[in-house]
């Protein structure tokens, strides 16, 4: 399920800060490392896997929230014979985390990176995620460098996934890089991100997928109280996500095509939350026509009126229920993501998420037609019911948040009568 990001200004304010403090401790949320993680991590990062191939002659960029350091992809796009060719680095964890050491353990344990306005739960910690395994600007890192060829409409053709070294050159925020497409200054990477970007939206209209634009909800204490707002997100935003989802679908038909791997699944919507929303949509004077299918409906919305925002926050309920699905030797049925409308997988945050580093384990091996690892080829079972109780928690924690920020926003109006 999409998460809903709050930014609090200030980020530490005392009352809610405690609120978030009591949250981690009821939820076993540790911001901290034991002794032993840490020194695995120092020694890792003297003594990482680094593979031989070297592309840090092509000029990645890193595209990221401005306060974002745990920077898992860069990319390159440019123009080819047959369309496009994008090249994406994703950062390699496997070069520090080994199979069954302090680190991975603790990985393990943890799922996923769990965020909150006043600081990260990291699943690595800080000298690796912000760090050593960072696609920071300017430093060469080991990354797995997909390749992927792209026609003029928007469709992948070909795909080839390594390991190499790479540098990025740029650590670029949503907001600079939509002021430099708009002005017309952006390099012909950037222009190209979104061309295909808009041609890989058309594709996902038409397969009835679905990328909800969830506004940022902005948080600021004034004199008065605490003031809420909504940033609507920028449309380079949404066509970096398309290069994300691509690749996600890329590395779901190499392990479909092995019979090994972990896809990310999704069902369709229930009618009930169907109707739920049809009903909160209609409460809020957002019309939805008779006939409309949900994914139309949610492409119709502008995030940046109030009253869209609303519904379009409310409409991730319609997204619960997704899950993993492993396989080994005997492919699954009705393993498709009603989200992306297609096999998909998550392999494009390896630093913030834990099973990415197993699946780009395999895309590696199957892509170069070499034997899955023995250490991720044994985790793969596993990995569903791992990630399961990480994202129960990442939801309890989610939820957390929104209420202690709800009644910081809501106190100043305690004994006030609101109309219906």
């Amino acid at each position: 399920m999409p998460r809903r990001r709050i930014r609090l200004t200030p980020p530490d304010a005392a009352d809610i800060a405690a609120a978030f403090a009591d949250l981690r401790e009821s939820l076993g949320v540790s911001m901290a490392f034991s002794a032993e993680v840490l020194a695995d991590a120092e020694g890792s990062i003297r003594s990482p896997r680094l593979p031989e191939a070297d592309e840090t002659s092509i000029p990645f960029v890193t595209l990221d929230p401005p306060e974002s350091l745990d920077l898992d992809q860069a990319l390159h796009l440019e123009r080819c014979e047959r369309g496009y060719r994008v090249r994406y680095a994703i950062a390699d964890v496997a070069a520090f985390v080994t199979s069954g050491s302090p680190m991975d353990l603790e990985a393990n344990e943890r799922g996923q990176t769990l965020y909150a306005p006043d600081g990260n739960a990291r699943l690595y910690p800080p000298q690796l995620s912000e760090g050593a395994a960072s696609l920071l600007p300017g430093e060469t890192r080991p990354a797995l460098v997909w390749t992927m060829t792209v026609d003029g409409t928007g469709e992948g053709v070909e795909v080839d996934v390594r390991r190499a070294l790479v540098r990025s050159r740029q650590k670029l925020d949503y907001e600079g890089v939509q002021r430099s497409l708009d002005d017309g200054s952006a390099s012909e990477s950037l222009g190209l991100l979104r061309e295909l970007g808009l041609l890989r939206q058309e594709r996902e209209a038409r397969r009835g997928g679905i990328s909800l634009p969830i506004p940022e909800q902005e948080v600021e204490q004034g004199p008065d109280g605490y003031e809420l707002s909504f940033r609507a997100p920028l449309p380079v935003e949404g066509w970096n996500a398309q290069i994300s989802l691509m690749t996600g679908q890329a590395a779901a038909e190499l392990m479909l095509s092995a019979h090994v791997g972990v896809l990310r699944t999704l069902p369709t919507s229930e009618p009930r939350a169907l109707g739920r929303l049809r009903r909160i949509a209609k409460a809020l004077n957002v019309l939805w026509e008779d006939g409309v299918a949900f994914p139309a409906f949610i492409r119709g919305l502008d995030p940046n009126v109030p009253a869209h925002a609303a519904v379009l926050s409310e409409s991730t309920v319609l997204l619960r229920g997704s899950g993993y699905a492993a396989f080994d030797d005997e492919v699954p049925t009705n393993v498709a993501h009603a989200g992306v409308g297609a096999e998909y997988a998550h392999t494009t945050a390896p630093i913030r998420r834990l099973v990415d580093r197993y699946v780009g384990e395999v895309c590696v091996a199957v892509s170069a037609g070499k034997d899955v690892p023995e250490w991720a080829r044994v985790a793969l079972p596993g990995l569903p019911a791992t990630m399961a109780g990480s994202n129960r928690r990442a939801q309890q924690y989610e939820a957390g948040i929104i209420s202690a920020v709800e009644a910081a926003i809501l106190e100043r109006s305690v004994g006030q009568v609101f109309e219906a």
